[in-house]
C-alpha cells in the first residue's frame, strides 16, 4: 500500500476580505489548493503546513486560516512560519495536542508516527524576526528524538531552509544561526531520509548533511527566480503547488511536485 503525506507550505492568509500585499488573494489561492488536495486519487494520510499559515499573525487571519482548511479529510500537522505568532495559532486550534505542548523555550515542536515512517516538527521561528534560528534546546530535542528511533525512516519538517539558494534577498532571512548544529546532527543520524521547509515560495532541492533536503512552493504567490544580492526580492504569478511525500512500507520516500490548478487529463499514452 502507498501511504500519502502532502505538504502545503507559505499559505499567508489574512482576515477575510484582504490581500497580501493588496493584490494576492491567499485564501481564494488556499480554496484552490485544499480542492486539489480532495481531487487526489487516494486520501491523505495527514496534510503538513510548513509555516506562514497566515500573513499578520492575527486571530482573525488564525479564524480564516481555519476554515478554509477545514474541508480536508485528515489530519492536519501545523508549525509556524516568520509570518506566525505561536500563542494566536495555539489559541485558534485548541483541539490539536501537539501544539498545545510547548517544546523547548516555547517552541512548537513535536513527532507524529505514521505507518513506517517517523515525521518530527522543529520549530525555527525567532519572534518578531524574518529571519530563522535553531538554539540548543531545540537542536537537543530532535538530537534526542532521533537517537530514540535510529531504524525509523525519519522526515524532518522545518520553516526556513538551511542552505543558500543564491538568492541573495531570501538567503540573508534564512537559518542565520543553528545550520552548522543541524548539519553535524542529522549525519549522524542516517534515517533521515528527508529534510521539508517552507519560506522560499519556491520548490528548490539539494543534499545536505547526507540527506535531501526540499522546499515547497508557496499555494498562492511566488519568490521571483533572479540571482545575486538582491536575488529572490519580489513575487510573481507563477503557478501555485504542494508536494506530496509517497512511501511504502520497507522502501524510500518518493517525493513529488503537483500544481493546484486543475490541469486537463489524463490521456493514455497508447490506444
Amino acid at each position: 500500500m502507498t501511504h500519502l503525506l502532502v505538504q502545503l507550505s507559505d499559505l499567508h492568509i489574512r482576515a477575510p476580505g484582504e490581500r497580501a500585499y493588496g493584490r494576492v488573494d491567499t485564501a481564494g489561492h488556499l480554496q484552490t489548493a485544499v480542492q486539489a488536495v480532495l481531487r487526489l486519487p487516494q486520501t491523505p494520510l495527514a496534510v503538513l503546513v510548513t509555516g506562514d499559515l497566515v500573513d499578520d499573525g492575527s486571530a482573525a487571519a488564525y479564524a480564516h486560516l481555519r476554515s478554509l482548511l477545514s474541508p480536508l479529510r485528515c489530519p492536519l500537522y501545523l508549525l509556524p512560519g516568520n509570518h506566525d505568532e505561536r500563542e494566536s495559532l495555539r489559541q485558534a486550534f485548541p483541539d490539536h495536542p501537539h501544539l498545545q505542548r510547548p517544546g523547548p523555550a516555547g517552541s512548537v515542536q513535536y513527532e507524529v508516527a505514521l505507518p513506517g515512517v517517523r515525521l518530527l516538527v522543529v520549530d525555527t521561528v525567532v519572534a518578531q524576526a524574518s529571519h530563522g534560528a535553531l538554539c540548543e534546546q531545540r537542536l537537543d530535542w530532535l538530537d534526542q528524538a532521533l537517537a530514540a528511533e535510529p531504524a525509523t525512516p525519519t522526515l524532518i519538517a522545518m520553516h526556513h531552509p538551511p542552505f543558500d539558494t543564491y538568492l541573495g534577498y531570501m538567503d540573508r532571512i534564512g537559518l542565520r544561526e543553528g545550520a552548522a548544529g543541524l548539519l553535524a546532527l542529522v549525519a549522524r543520524h542516517p534515517q533521515v531520509q528527508r529534510i521539508v521547509c517552507g519560506h522560499l515560495h519556491r520548490s528548490m532541492q539539494r543534499l545536505w548533511a547526507g540527506t535531501l533536503v526540499l522546499t515547497a512552493p508557496s499555494t498562492a504567490h511566488q519568490a521571483w527566480l533572479s540571482f545575486g544580492q538582491e536575488g529572490g526580492n519580489g513575487w510573481g504569478r507563477e503557478p501555485p503547488g504542494f508536494l506530496v511525500h509517497a512511501w511504502q512500507r520497507g522502501d524510500d520516500l518518493v517525493s513529488h511536485l503537483a500544481f493546484c490548478e486543475p490541469a486537463e487529463g489524463p490521456y493514455r499514452f497508447r490506444g
